[in-house]
């Protein structure tokens, strides 16, 4: 059974061809990046909280936001997050 998000947050992929298990990192991210709170319940129904938890540590890069919502509500540090130790290779935004 396939997860019902909206289809918008996928606008650079083919939706029905998502491989919810195999891209499971890649639709966490995006969801908890750009969902709304019923993209966020559909991604806890298909996934449990210990699964969320153990990709969002992974991802590359989470807003600060982000980063603090997923801490509290799933109880990790900060620190424990991939994106909170990886330097940005963006410095500054540029001047125009």
């Amino acid at each position: 059974m396939k997860p019902v998000f909206r289809k918008e947050l996928f606008w650079d992929v083919n939706y029905e061809s998502i491989n919810f298990e195999d891209n499971a990192r890649f639709v966490i991210g995006r969801v908890v990046m750009r969902g709304n709170l019923d993209d966020w319940n559909a991604l806890k129904e298909f996934y449990s909280l210990e699964r969320i938890a153990s990709e969002v540590v992974n991802i590359r890069y989470l807003d600060k936001r982000t980063l603090s919502y997923l801490s509290v509500v799933l109880n990790i540090k900060k620190e424990k997050f991939r994106c909170f130790n990886t330097e940005s290779s963006i410095k500054a935004l540029w001047n125009y």
